[in-house]
């Protein structure tokens, strides 16, 4: 029944051990709970309203990847393009969320028509070997990054962009000692070390007065301020096909990139290359983004955290219910889900960076033509603090390597077709 469901192989992985991958998912993507509403807020909308939102978006297309396509990966309204929807579309541009939310929903269904033509699973066949490695790797960076930031051992500073944050008290301190923690279980080889260390990071930081729990139960609020809220008078617009455009591309993008890294760590990729059921995952990704605005929330997308619930074992799509279950349960028990720091989850984040750099030795690095376009790729995810542009980039610099060094062989016409769009972006951007 369980392989028929979600695709559970009881030689490759446990019920237990899926269980177990599926939390770790979910705590590593809980912060979304109290990011999104915050964010989106900004704009005027029901922050109470939001947060009942988020969780369903969260848990419901993640129960849906979990049957349908049979893959650990857990999906939630993304990080990056829902600050895109609040400062840059309404704060800046001046427009109201119910103009942010139609360009959403158009976004969603230009996702489903591509998704259905293929498009999608072609433009992931025509990125070459190496640049999916340098991805899975680039992505490692980039949480790993994410995750120093959040615990605030990395931080901002005018001179030097970054620069160490203060590691002897308070949440950088916090996010050392779990970092520490974390680790130790993980080289002793513990049984579900990235939950465990982030349960514990979180009791360790309530008496450094960092972890603060004011309660356990709450009603969710209702969802009607937002629900439907679309503003249909201005679809026809230039404005709107711009957003649209934009949302398009850095979505379509960060889902590819993200895809690609977690199943190369979890060894999905077959022989040939392909993803299993990627066009599924592809439609459940569009379908939700579509549902999403409806709901009221900013593009919804496969979160780069599954590859936590990866490292715990997880190789099914029970992996991604049990992380919608849980979200469905956060619904009740928000105070309880929403005390875990940034601090807590930082060490999981870092670590899976780590183990996300694992199939790096695949690259030949004396192979210029090869290494050259996956460093780029690999080391402007997290400078550029963007998946999507690591890729553009990555991808541009393979085709201009390859063809102006004589290695034309190495190039398909669908490789010169993705890099002219590129370009495009970048000169349009």
């Amino acid at each position: 029944m369980l392989e028929k469901l979600f695709g559970f192989n009881p030689k490759e992985t446990t019920v237990r051990t899926e269980i177990m991958a599926g939390i770790t998912t979910f705590l590593t993507m809980a912060y979304i709970l109290a990011v999104n509403p915050n964010i989106l807020g900004e704009t005027g909308m029901d922050k109470g309203a939001l947060f009942t939102t988020t969780v369903l978006m969260s848990a419901l297309p993640t129960i849906f990847m979990a049957l349908y396509a049979k893959l650990p990966l857990a999906l939630a309204p993304g990080m990056g393009l829902n600050a895109f929807f609040a400062y840059t579309v309404c704060l800046i541009m001046g427009y109201s969320w119910q103009f942010a939310l139609t360009a959403v929903f158009l976004e969603g269904l230009a996702f489903i028509l591509l998704t259905i033509t293929n498009l999608r699973e072609k433009i992931v066949e025509v990125i070459p070997p190496a640049l999916k490695t340098a991805i899975s790797a680039g992505i490692g960076l980039y949480i790993a990054f994410i995750g120093l930031k959040n615990a605030e051992v990395i931080v901002d500073n005018p001179a030097t962009l970054v620069s160490l944050g203060k590691l002897t008290s308070g949440s950088g301190l916090l996010g050392v000692i779990g970092i520490g923690l974390t680790s130790i279980l993980l080289v002793r080889n513990v049984k579900g070390a990235l939950l465990i260390g982030i349960l514990a990071t979180t009791l360790i930081g309530i008496p450094m007065g960092i972890t603060n729990i004011d309660g356990i139960f709450s009603i969710p609020p209702s969802i009607e301020p937002i629900f439907m809220k679309f503003e249909w008078s201005n679809i026809f617009t230039a404005e709107m096909a711009t957003i649209v455009f934009t949302l398009l591309f850095v979505d379509l993008f960060d889902c590819i990139g993200t895809v690609i890294g977690v199943t190369t760590r979890a060894n999905m990729i077959g022989d040939d290359g392909k993803i299993p059921n990627l066009k599924k995952v592809f439609m459940v990704d569009s379908l939700s983004t579509a549902a999403g605005a409806a709901m009221g929330t900013s593009t919804v997308a496969v979160y780069v955290e599954s590859a936590a619930g990866v490292n715990e074992g997880g190789r099914s799509g029970l992996t991604a219910f049990t992380t919608g279950i849980c979200f469905l349960l956060a619904l009740f028990f928000a105070p309880f889900f929403l005390a875990i720091p940034a601090a807590a989850t930082a060490p999981v984040l870092v670590l899976v960076g780590l183990m996300m750099m694992s199939n790096i030795w695949k690259i030949d690095f004396f192979d210029y033509k090869e290494s050259i376009p996956a460093f780029i790729c690999m080391i402007f995810m997290p400078l550029a603090y963007s998946i999507s542009d690591g890729i553009l980039l990555g991808h541009l610099s393979y085709v201009i390597i390859n063809l102006l060094s004589g290695n034309r062989k190495n190039l398909t016409t669908g490789m010169y077709v993705l890099a002219a769009i590129f370009l495009l972006k970048f000169i349009l951007q």
